[in-house]
């Protein structure tokens, strides 16, 4: 059984998505970021980093960090949504929501959802970066079914919470045919309708 100790937030989300594409049993553990959850001592001993989410597998009493790392773990362990021959391309864009589309969203968020007002030169910046990951990411899905080529996949799964909160956005998702057709497509499956609702309190995905 996986224990899944996390905020309720995209990165939470890519987790509990998984765990409901690939049929997993599993708990979610709350950990409560407003109260400083994350930096109780417990917490700190399996998160060096003080970050949601981690996982316990209890299984093999394995606890692993990192959204990224879970996912790739689970992928091995199940043998889903991680294909040996496509590992490589599966690793690229994974790797770029790990490190581009979450954290440059995750500012723009900061500076455009929940401080506005407080930072013209932020606001601004993360306003432009995002718009342009909306772009990039509309390139390549014009281009290809999903990110890492004609089946879904964990990159797939790490970077639709993300988008889905695009009415934080202002960008205009709709506006983006191959980034809305994916959108629209995973929002679809019914294992991600599950997983979104990471605290099982009829949290449903936004609509274009």
């Amino acid at each position: 059984m996986i224990e899944l100790l996390t905020a309720n937030t995209p990165n939470g989300k890519k987790i509990s998505i998984m765990l409901e594409e690939i049929n997993f049993k599993y708990k979610v553990t709350t950990v409560n970021i407003n109260r400083d959850d994350q930096f109780k001592p417990e917490f700190i001993k399996i998160s060096p980093f003080r970050k949601t989410p981690i996982i316990i597998d209890h299984d093999n009493n394995q606890s692993l960090f990192e959204s990224g790392a879970i996912l790739m773990y689970l992928g091995v362990k199940s043998g889903k949504f991680y294909d040996v021959k496509n590992r490589t391309v599966i690793n690229q864009w994974l790797m770029s929501q790990m490190a581009y589309v979450g954290p440059m969203l995750g500012q723009h968020h900061q500076f455009h959802h929940y401080n506005p007002g407080k930072s013209k030169f932020g606001e601004e910046r993360y306003f432009k970066i995002s718009e342009r990951i909306y772009n990039e990411l509309d390139e390549r899905l014009e281009a290809s079914r999903f990110l890492a080529g004609n089946d879904y996949s964990i990159a797939d799964i790490a970077t639709f919470p993300w988008i889905a909160r695009h009415e934080w956005h202002d960008i205009g998702l709709k506006n983006f045919k191959g980034l809305a057709r994916w959108y629209i497509e995973i929002s679809n499956r019914r294992a991600v309708q599950k997983g979104y609702d990471l605290l099982n309190k009829g949290e449903i995905i936004p609509k274009i």
